[in-house]
């Protein structure tokens, strides 16, 4: 059952998500950086009509929810990009980790091998 959780491990590209990795938050921090950044004023046509200006009123309550829509999306990608750097260094450091048992358990193997052979 563990089989395919493994397979998609050993199939994905670690190099290239770590090396990627910086790239993604950079980008998700700069798009956040411009939801921060005020919004620019936009002169709208002139207008008589009593129709006219519940439309626009309308239009901007629309433009306002969906700048706050906006917003709270570039937040949650760098939140996501954030995660996704820290579980990067995770399992660089469990790859580093599960190296270093192998070679460990390889010299406790070896010993054993010696040990067993010496009776």
């Amino acid at each position: 059952m563990a089989f395919p959780w493994m397979l998609a491990l050993k199939v994905i590209p670690w190099g290239d998500v770590i090396e990627h990795a910086p790239k993604v938050l950079k980008g998700a921090r700069k798009l956040l950086d411009k939801q921060d950044a005020p919004a620019q004023d936009m002169s709208a046509p002139h207008s008589t009509g009593a129709g006219d200006a519940a439309r626009l009123a309308a239009l901007e309550a629309d433009q306002a929810r969906l700048h706050a829509d906006l917003k709270q999306l570039a937040e949650t990608s760098a939140a996501l990009a954030e995660q996704n750097a820290r579980l990067v260094a995770a399992v660089d450091v469990l790859r580093w980790r599960t190296r270093w048992l192998a070679g460990v358990a390889l010299v406790l193997l070896v010993g054993l091998i010696l040990l067993w052979g010496g009776r």
